[in-house]
């Protein structure tokens, strides 16, 4: 499929409101997508629809298959992997820059975060923000709040495979406890060995969570043969 042009601000707007769906799981992995149904939702034509299409199957997040159409793209387990490899080394990394004297406003922001993050805990979505919050907060602490638009940009299958866990094996008050026991260790003299391991225990603890989930859903998990899926109806959640 060839290259799209940069996106306009228009354009790049109906990018972002069907990844935001696919990455959410409203469009389900394995559903069959319309150009005409998400130009109508979204009140556009089908130029902008088609063009963010192509991004999108540029990103792995969206397939297209003859005599099928176009589908969102299951969950690749490799690029979860993939994606889980480049946030730990990201995050892992920012820490040893975190200051002895972090900056007061910054962590007033964090620990106010984790306060939203209990008010939030019965709303996973509104969770699932918070938690973005608080990792790109810990880089911001660190100085390298940059960094977190390129990883962001690359855990769309990442992203989607942690949701999944959220409604199916871990409720949030386990991370919740886990974010807390990070910052602690963070903001503590002498503790730069124990934020790493609480954080790289953190990081992976969504591993066992999405094979919890892949033995339980392996319809919306891509096989490790890919080929064209069957045309049904995909439900995320039962």
């Amino acid at each position: 499929m060839p290259a799209a042009a940069v996106p306009t601000p228009r354009r790049r707007s109906v990018y972002e409101a069907i990844r935001g769906r696919i990455l959410r799981l409203e469009l389900a992995p394995g559903a069959l997508l319309s150009e005409n149904e998400l130009a109508a939702e979204l009140g556009v034509s089908r130029t902008p629809v088609r063009e963010s299409l192509i991004l999108l199957v540029q990103e792995g997040l969206v397939q297209v298959f003859p005599k099928i159409g176009t589908v969102v793209a299951r969950v690749d387990p490799r690029r979860v992997a993939d994606a889980q490899f480049l946030r730990e080394a990201v995050e892992l990394a920012a820490l040893a820059d975190v200051p002895a004297d972090p900056d007061p406003a910054a962590v007033a922001a964090l620990r106010e975060n984790l306060v939203r993050q209990r008010e939030a805990e019965g709303d996973l979505e509104g969770f699932f923000r918070l938690d973005e919050e608080f990792h790109q907060g810990l880089l911001h602490l660190s100085g390298h709040g940059g960094t977190w638009a390129p990883v962001a940009a690359a855990k769309g299958h990442l992203d989607r495979a942690r949701r999944l866990g959220l409604h199916e094996v871990s409720p949030p008050g386990v991370f919740i406890g886990q974010h807390e026991a990070v910052l602690d260790a963070v903001l503590a003299p002498g503790a730069h060995d124990e934020a790493c391991r609480l954080l790289r225990s953190h990081l992976r603890a969504v591993i066992d969570d999405i094979e919890r989930v892949r033995r339980q859903r392996p319809d919306l998990f891509a096989a490790e043969e890919p080929g064209a899926p069957v045309r049904r109806a995909v439900a995320v959640w039962r």
